[in-house]
């Protein structure tokens, strides 16, 4: 099964056979059931929804696909072409619209695509709505339009310089201080629309730009999700170009990772680690991320006087949390920034905004910005089961077994030990249970990892 329907939207390889891929009759039948699901929580006549895409191959597909089944159902429809996550996220608001679609498997590679769902508020369904789309998709309980009730199509292609100009015009962004930095970038845009819209924003911040895989033309040149074994060239471009730094993100530009001058990685982890430390230190308050993300930011937050929370893994709980502990900025260890002053959505052009602000205000490198934070190291692992294995009682069993432990079970187990942590969380599509520990070094997240692993292949009897 390569189609994967969840509360958060639908994602699937393009081709092969209705129901198990994402083909032009899957695409049509979730943009149905969005449309449906918008039409019947409202009394308004007429219903707006904004739309946007990555560059990915299937993007032009898909989003004709899409746009015109909404037309379909007499929804109009802003069409924004060639965009980002967070560029639709705050279009949506802007432009007082019910919703918005954003087309992109995020950092999945070139043979992926999907329909992000978004709200009136450009913010991602909650569990609930999502599973409602998902019931009406199945029922197939849709109501077209007809002739003379069909939407329209307006096409605005200014909101990637809208969405820059937010970016430059949010208060703690600095953009004299960047300017008289004369920072050097590199910027790997993985041919997707952050070669466009990334080097954009730079270059309005004064900043000289060197371009790596900036053609949108959806021929990902390498695994696109931003991880160290997948970003070799701008690490050596980096140091070949004598920049200050280079600049990741994925195709749909809500997650980023830095390079540091000496071409090693800075960290995703600690990418809203940095970002946090200026915001904190300009506007003292609170921070969340989830709890498979570092124990840095919680260092950081209480350096501050500031007080830190976990939520569950996935943006919606991490904007729901942040929301209940007023939280002045959050996100995801993957490089997600969420900076509610912007808007509650991952975002990279704000964290390159904040982070090269923090950097011209300390007026040093970026090794050395790195290193000026708490060190942590993390494993990343997973064990597959049969089928036949009851995940949860396992889940269950570790809970009992380390009852002593600091432990939370709002997703899966999370063991916070005195100077490490692990996370055990079960997919909701395969049978497999992620292992994630963080210790303060590699090793001892290795070592913690390997014991837990063993741990349960014991109580599995594997």
């Amino acid at each position: 099964m390569t189609l994967i329907k969840s509360i958060s939207g639908i994602r699937g390889t393009i081709g092969g056979k209705v129901g198990d891929n994402l083909t032009p009759v899957d695409a049509v039948k979730f943009a149905s059931a969005y449309g449906t699901f918008l039409k019947n929580n409202t009394s308004k006549e007429k219903l707006t929804v904004v739309i946007g895409r990555d560059a990915r191959i299937s993007g032009p597909m898909i989003h004709n696909l899409v746009v015109n089944t909404l037309i379909g159902l007499g929804i109009n429809v802003i069409d924004l072409g060639l965009s980002t996550t967070p560029t639709v996220e705050i279009a949506v608001p802007l432009e007082k619209a019910d919703g918005g679609i954003i087309l992109t498997a995020s950092h999945n590679p070139k043979q992926w695509n999907a329909l992000k769902l978004l709200n009136a508020k450009g913010e991602f369904l909650s569990g609930a709505e999502g599973a409602k789309i998902l019931e009406i998709a199945e029922a197939e309980a849709f109501d077209f339009s007809d002739v003379d009730n069909l939407g329209e199509i307006t096409i605005n292609d200014a909101y990637m310089d809208i969405h820059i100009d937010e970016v430059l015009n949010l208060p703690l962004v600095d953009v004299e201080a960047v300017k008289e930095a004369k920072f050097k970038v590199v910027v790997d845009g993985v041919n997707s629309s952050g070669g466009i819209i990334i080097p954009r924003l730079l270059e309005l911040m004064g900043v000289e730009v060197v371009k790596l895989y900036c053609e949108p033309n959806g021929h990902f040149p390498h695994n696109p999700e931003p991880l160290k074994e997948h970003l070799t060239d701008i690490s050596e471009l980096v140091v070949k170009e004598g920049a200050d730094l280079g600049v990741v993100v994925d195709p749909d530009v809500d997650r980023l990772a830095f390079i540091s001058e000496d071409g090693e990685m800075f960290g995703e982890e600690y990418t809203l680690v940095a970002c946090a430390d200026y915001v904190l230190s300009k506007t003292p308050g609170n921070t969340v991320s989830n709890m498979s993300s570092s124990r840095a930011l919680r260092d950081v937050t209480n350096a501050h006087k500031g007080t830190y929370e976990a939520s569950a893994v996935g943006e919606v709980n991490v904007v729901e949390l942040m929301k209940k502990n007023n939280a002045i900025i959050g996100g995801e260890g993957n490089g997600g920034i969420i900076y509610p002053e912007s808007h509650y959505g991952r975002d990279s052009l704000v964290g390159v905004a904040l982070f090269l602000t923090h950097l011209a205000n300390k007026k040093m490198s970026v090794s050395a910005l790195r290193a000026s934070y708490p060190e942590y190291y993390m494993s990343k692992n997973k064990i597959e089961l049969t089928p036949q294995i009851d995940v949860d009682a396992i889940l269950v069993a570790m809970t009992e077994k380390y009852k002593n432990e600091d432990i939370t079970t709002i997703d899966g187990v999370k063991i916070d030990f005195a100077t490490e942590w692990v996370h055990l969380r079960k997919s909701n599509t395969e049978p497999i249970i992620r292992i994630y520990t963080e210790a303060p070094s590699q090793e001892k997240a290795d070592v913690l990892a390997l014991r837990i692993i063993d741990e349960i292949k014991a109580i599995a009897g594997i």
